[in-house]
């Protein structure tokens, strides 16, 4: 659908590692937030600061850089590939 996909996290590079090498390898790119500290998530609006972490979530940001939407997800909740799917159709 002529997009990217990234991860971005704050975790150091080898807990990344550990978690691409825990999928079998990872397809995309996995982007660091790391230092300053969650600055992304901050700036995105999701750094969770009672926990110190961002909370997991989507965006979709268009080819003009316009974060056109964003959905967080809880713990253990996984995205529903279908309404991200709906959503980068919308750019199209």
């Amino acid at each position: 659908m002529n997009s990217q996909v990234l991860a971005i996290s704050c975790d150091p590079i080898f807990s990344k590692q550990a978690w691409g090498k825990s999928l079998g390898g990872i397809s995309y790119p996995l982007v660091a937030d790391f230092w300053p500290h969650g600055k992304v998530a901050v700036d995105y609006g999701v750094f969770n600061d009672k926990l110190g972490r961002p909370d997991r979530a989507i965006f979709v940001v268009d080819r003009q850089g316009i974060l056109r939407w964003i959905k967080k997800y809880e713990p253990g909740i996984l995205p529903d590939n279908g309404e991200l799917l709906a959503e980068l159709r919308k750019l199209q």
